[in-house]
């Protein structure tokens, strides 16, 4: 590559288990180039450095320091979100997060003001919305394929990872359980395909007040549950959409489900991980057979968010995968929390911008020249009488 087609600098905070998929993926894309990790255990640090073939392992400030770290990937613990994309802000680099943003709308909300005022760009996880399985669903809706949006339906219900997680407590203290720890993939998906969400209301269940760890050396143990288990919950969009979902982990029958109700049809999204092959049922004959449209395009996997973002910011344009997305979707689960506690629909103050699908021949493997935009302004924008704004 030339110097003016150089591959945009990333550094890494968190050298934890995450930052595996992180390094893996990130390697394949010739556009960016991981060039420092970090981390509060420095030889931890040093071990993913070694094994992910990265130049330096180092502190985190001297990570922030560096000229050629330009976005920092924020992999810490959902406890320190804010404070290390604060810091990475104030020394003046971009910023992808792992998810939730923050853990509160006031912390969220200063993040994103930070970045404002010192003129650069936050985007955050979950990434699996640039997936090719999403974006798949996301060009078949905005063409039309099942007309005007009108309902939402999607599950997420299974026994719990206490049954097979060795030590599963940390899924069922504060600010995880089904809604935090897997809602957010749910949640951004909706916003990116059916645009803001105006409220929520919902009703929570927590049918048992202990567990057990099911494997593992401390199988057997018991434990508080600190969040609501089940959840259901009643959606609205800004569009006039309504959606109902069901987020839970008390079902002995795993079960997913996304689909769109549309006017002339159904769409069923593949909403977990990043490929599956979107299904669709057109007309309302009861014989209508489903079509299996399978996801054109290149593979993608996690740290492909961080790709977009490079793209994004070398094009002059925001992310898809935005902050402002991110602290929407914060704000919806919040407020279902708040609903399911309170009995009370709870309206949504944020919102999120529109959000163009990716072309079908878009190429994380494939170095993108400089000014090359990935789509064309307005191509696949949804129409407004189809209700996914």
């Amino acid at each position: 590559m030339t110097a003016a087609s150089a591959p945009t600098g990333v550094g890494i905070i968190g050298a934890g288990n995450i930052s595996d998929e992180y390094l893996r993926s990130l390697a394949t894309y010739p556009d960016v180039r991981v060039v420092a990790i970090a981390d509060l255990d420095l030889d931890r640090a040093r071990a993913q450095a070694e094994r992910f073939d990265v130049p330096d392992a180092v502190t985190v400030d001297e990570l922030l320091a560096r000229d050629d770290v330009e976005i920092v990937v924020n992999l810490t613990i959902p406890a320190a979100h804010a404070d290390v994309a604060l810091a990475a802000i104030a020394a003046g680099k971009h910023v992808w997060g792992e998810k939730p943003l923050t853990l509160d709308l006031p912390s969220a909300r200063a993040v994103l003001d930070a970045a404002a005022e010192a003129g650069v760009v936050v985007a955050n996880a979950p990434d699996t919305i640039l997936g090719e399985g999403i974006q798949n669903s996301h060009r078949l809706l905005a063409d039309g394929a099942i007309g005007e949006a009108r309902t939402l339906l999607t599950l997420m219900q299974g026994p719990g990872p206490d049954s097979w997680h060795p030590r599963p407590q940390f899924l069922f203290a504060r600010g995880a359980g089904p809604l935090f720890d897997i809602g957010p993939y749910y949640v951004s998906t909706m916003i990116q395909l059916l645009g803001p969400i105006a409220s929520v209301e919902a009703v929570g269940q927590r049918p048992r007040a202990e567990r057990v760890v099911g494997s593992g050396p401390d199988a057997g143990t018991r434990f508080p549950v600190e969040v609501d288990t089940h959840l259901s919950v009643l959606t609205r969009f800004a569009s006039g959409v309504v959606g109902t979902s069901v987020y839970s982990f008390d079902s002995p029958r795993r079960r997913q489900a996304f689909e769109i109700t549309g006017s002339e049809g159904v769409l069923e999204v593949p909403v977990s991980g990043f490929d599956g092959a979107t299904r669709v049922l057109a007309g309302d004959d009861r014989d209508t057979e489903w079509v299996e449209v399978a996801p054109p395009g290149v593979h993608r996997e996690r740290g492909v968010g961080v790709l977009e973002l490079a793209r994004a910011l070398r094009d002059g344009r925001p992310p898809r995968a935005s902050g402002e997305l991110a602290l929407h979707a914060l704000e919806v689960m919040l407020a279902i929390e708040r609903s399911a506690a309170s009995g009370a629909a709870i309206a949504i103050d944020s919102t999120a911008p529109v959000v163009e699908p990716l072309p079908a021949d878009w190429d994380p493997t494939g170095a993108t020249p400089p000014g090359s935009a990935p789509s064309t302004p307005g191509e696949h924008r949804p129409a407004p009488a189809r209700g996914v704004r």
